[in-house]
């Protein structure tokens, strides 16, 4: 029941109405118009999940600690037990942030959604190295341009940390023409200084963060189609092999010889009839 796809379709539809409802809840004309019916959705959401999480743990009863072990049952039982915990429920902030956390179990239903999950936990040690390095190329590209245009543009350039704000900005590109002339005002310099950074930063630093997350995308969907085809083959069915040492062989010599002799024991032998000789063949002739 828990692995059939209708029953991820009801979790799911139960999710985004909870999540329309938190929506609706930020206009308020229509908190002052349907404020009890949203009030009331809500709470058959939470019974929905409540339901939804008995059912995955009726589901282990033979093993419950197998149901405790998965992320996503602690999770659930986390989202729905925090608001009825004294200093939370009266706090509106983090009950709303509770709330919105709810949309997160959609990703625990699908794999298509649980690989892209995975994935963007599997590129964050390779994310750590590339936020260094695009920091040190930022803080290097802001140096040089403190000293090209620190004087002429202060309010861009004035300290390395504003012209390290000005160049993280400019990594969408966004004004890239008019920042060009202005920089080729100040000294001529601004070209190869503006070109290298686009093509160090914008581009082979943006080709690499999409390289990092693909990598770890693909290594995420192997590793769930390996785990579905493993589920789905069953246990490993073991297979004989073949001994051919000598003692092995000369072992089944044996088992064959004593089959032989075995039959030889139970068949009666057959007389056979004496072949004559050449005297008798002489002596039937002269008679």
């Amino acid at each position: 029941m828990v692995g059939a796809p209708w029953f991820s379709i009801a979790g799911f539809a139960v999710i985004m109405v909870n999540a329309m409802c938190l929506g609706l809840e930020t206009y308020s004309s229509v908190g002052a118009v349907a404020g009890p019916y949203l009030t009331l959705i809500e709470h058959l959401c939470i019974a929905g999940f409540i339901c939804e999480l008995l059912i995955r743990f009726g589901a282990c009863l033979n093993r419950p600690s197998s149901f405790f072990r998965d992320g996503w049952n602690i999770f659930d039982m986390a989202i729905i037990v925090a608001p009825l915990i004294p200093g939370i429920r009266e706090n509106v902030t983090l009950l709303r942030l509770l709330r919105l956390a709810r949309i997160v179990r959609a990703f625990r239903l699908f794999p298509s959604l649980r690989i892209i999950l995975v994935g963007i936990r599997r590129s964050l040690p390779g994310l750590g190295s590339f936020l260094l390095i695009t920091a040190l190329v930022i803080y290097g590209y802001a140096m040089l341009g403190w000293m090209l245009f620190g004087r002429a543009e202060p309010e861009k350039y004035g300290t390395v940390g504003q012209a390290m704000l000005s160049l993280f900005l400019l990594l969408s590109l966004d004004g890239i023409t008019d920042i060009l002339e202005a920089g080729r005002d100040v000294t001529p310099w601004a070209i190869p200084y503006y070109v290298s950074y686009m093509v160090a930063a914008c581009y082979l630093l943006t080709n690499l963060l999409v390289g990092l997350v693909l990598t770890a995308l693909q290594e995420a969907h192997e590793a769930e189609r390996a785990a579905t085809g493993g589920k789905e083959a069953g246990p490993a069915i073991p297979i004989q092999v073949l001994d051919n040492t000598p003692h092995h062989q000369i072992a089944r010599l044996r088992e064959a010889l004593d089959v032989l002799e075995s039959q030889l024991t139970a068949t009666p032998p057959t007389p056979r009839t004496p072949e004559p000789t050449p005297k008798d063949v002489v002596r039937s002739t002269a008679s």
